[in-house]
């Protein structure tokens, strides 16, 4: 269960000229302002000459339709020199065995960062106790001695059945010698023990932030769990990752992402000091997901006017998106909403900023020329959102697809808005089957009109990039394939759908992992479809996503080998 959406991890800040001296870039010479420069060097590596790939059930989705082809060549620049070739002349030849080969797949919103974090913090998601949490808890601590803070991420109350957040007290019981912090599954609560809020100096007499919340007892005193803005308090005192830390994180990750068919992503909050060593990565060839990076607030802030790039390192990596947030999430009961929550009468949510500053903030990024991407979970949110967007769009002219991040609840009467603006709708399939546990209990029947409302939107012609909010929910798109046209969990859970008439076709589902995504991060001329002159970033599967066999799911179908600009950067098995 995830419960969207994860908020940015404390990052180092990083000052503009250290940045442009660790990019290689100087104030005066080789910055992309306009985004209008010409390739960098690095990428990944091109074939070493042209390549056929031969005997495959290949499938990609143009602008006419679903296009099958048998055989794909692609050329010594690691594009697509044709489909269906008849004479490849002196090509090496793969035989593909007759498997299924469809365009890379791109996820339109997750943490490459915190997906690489995971891999070295206490990894809680799956849990279904706070026992069985602290258990966890207890034999990470022994393995590692040495941390002096022990962080995690990962759990959910309500899947634990709790009843209330965690507090310090149960930490303690475990660990009680050294600062412990560890983040719900939303990234939008968090909980402390009693030595990380000593060491943070967070107690009775400790303010409650805009837009957070320090839980407390009957006497004042804090519990140990912080909601939204008050995560800072703590946050703020954490061990900052160092270069390699962060470089490590990144090739975790991206391995990680690579086995599931994953090309490209759209990392929805890139810190200065994590875009530096993308650069890094991007200019020595290591970098071979393609990553659209968001920009934090705080990064636009040190470095927007130096970051913004269309294109480094053919294709690898692009800078054009700012990413904010308006409100928390559903299940911590911190989304936006126009009326109270129907379990939580006394509460409507915690808006990070008021309209005015939200306002000035997108205004700010627009002028700076770059695409805004603002989290909005809950109806007051995304309203807030639409509204700030329009003001600026008059005020500024800048209409370069502005999106929505999770889009998850809205008032029926603003769907439309998003066309008329222009506005991309970037949802989770995954949140839908992931919530749906929770959803109706939180906002109540009526508003669930325009709750997870995909077939709404699609049917007003509004674009929706899907992703899945990875470490959040399951990096897998084929989880996300899944439950976008069954609005099913992997059991099959509920029945024939949870609101089963807003599912997508399995063409539609496709469609908004590659070129729709690829569509909502301006990279549509060169990605998401395995055309003449784009890049040949392929999967090979082991079935067809678009009809799998009898008695297989999607989100079964598993990736055999994954490739980027005609180069093999993964093999998974049996091919």
């Amino acid at each position: 269960m995830c419960e969207a959406c994860c908020r940015p991890a404390p990052q180092p800040r990083l000052s503009r000229s250290r940045f442009l001296a660790l990019v290689g870039l100087t104030a005066t010479g080789g910055l992309l302002g306009s985004g209008c420069a010409p390739q960098s060097p690095g990428g990944p590596r091109p074939p070493a000459g042209p390549t056929l790939i031969d005997n495959v059930k290949g499938i990609t989705l143009t602008a006419d339709g679903t296009r099958e082809f048998t055989n794909l060549l692609v050329g010594p620049d690691g594009r697509v020199a044709g489909l269906d070739v008849a004479n490849a002349g002196g090509a090496t030849r793969v035989d593909g065995k007759g498997r299924v080969v469809i365009p890379g797949l791109h996820d339109a919103h997750g943490h490459f960062g915190g997906l690489g974090a995971n891999t070295t913090q206490l990894d809680l998601a799956g849990t279904r106790s706070l026992e069985e949490a602290m258990r966890a808890l207890r034999a990470h601590a022994e393995q590692n001695p040495d941390k002096r803070w022990i962080t995690g991420r990962g759990w959910n109350d309500v899947v634990w059945g709790l009843g209330r957040l965690p507090g310090a007290a149960d930490l303690d019981a475990v660990v009680a010698d050294r600062p412990v912090w560890l983040v719900r599954v939303d990234g939008h609560a968090g909980v402390a023990n009693t030595a990380a809020l000593r060491e943070a100096g967070v107690g009775a007499a400790t303010p409650t932030p805009p837009g957070g919340e320090i839980v407390r007892g009957a006497d004042g005193a804090p519990t140990g769990a912080l909601v939204d803005a008050a995560q800072d308090l703590v946050e703020r005192h954490l061990p900052q990752p160092t270069t390699e830390d962060l470089r490590r994180r990144f090739l975790a990750a991206q391995s990680k992402l690579h086995e599931v068919g994953l090309t490209g992503i759209s990392d929805a909050g890139t810190g200065a000091a994590e875009l530096a060593v993308l650069h890094g990565l991007a200019a020595s060839g290591e970098l071979t997901i393609r990553t659209n990076s968001f920009l934090t607030w705080d990064a636009f802030a040190e470095i927007g006017a130096d970051a913004r790039r269309d294109s480094v390192a053919g294709d690898v990596l692009r800078v054009g998106t700012v990413k904010l947030y308006v409100d928390g999430a559903l299940g911590s009961h911190g989304a936006a909403l126009l009326r109270p929550y129907a379990d939580d009468p006394g509460n409507s949510g915690l808006p990070q900023m008021d309209a005015a500053e939200l306002g000035r903030r997108v205004t700010a990024v627009m002028r700076a020329g770059y695409q805004v991407a603002t989290h909005a979970i809950g109806d007051a949110g995304n309203r807030m959102v639409l509204d700030a967007y329009e003001a600026a769009l008059a005020a500024t002219g800048n209409r370069m697809r502005h999106r929505v991040e999770h889009a998850q609840v809205m008032s029926t009467s603003d769907i439309p808005r998003l066309r008329r603006l222009g506005v991309i709708a970037s949802m989770q399939p995954v949140h839908a089957t992931d919530d749906m546990n929770m959803a109706e209990s939180r906002i109540g029947l009526e508003r669930m009109a325009g709750a997870y409302a995909w077939r709404a939107i699609l049917d007003q012609g509004i674009t929706i990039a899907s992703g899945s909010d990875f470490p959040v929910s399951s990096h897998n798109p084929f989880d996300g394939l899944h439950a976008a046209v069954t609005r099913t969990d992997r059991e099959g859970r509920p029945h024939g759908g949870w609101y089963a008439e807003q599912a997508m076709t399995p063409v539609e589902a496709l469609r908004t992992f590659t070129g729709d995504a690829v569509f909502a991060a301006h990279q549509e001329r060169v990605l998401g479809t395995l055309e003449p002159g784009r890049w040949a970033d392929f999967v090979v599967l082991d079935q067809d996503p678009l009809q799998p066999p009898a008695g297989r799911h999607r989100w079964q179908t598993r990736v055999l080998q994954t490739w980027v600009a005609g180069r093999r950067v993964g093999e998974y098995g049996e091919f």
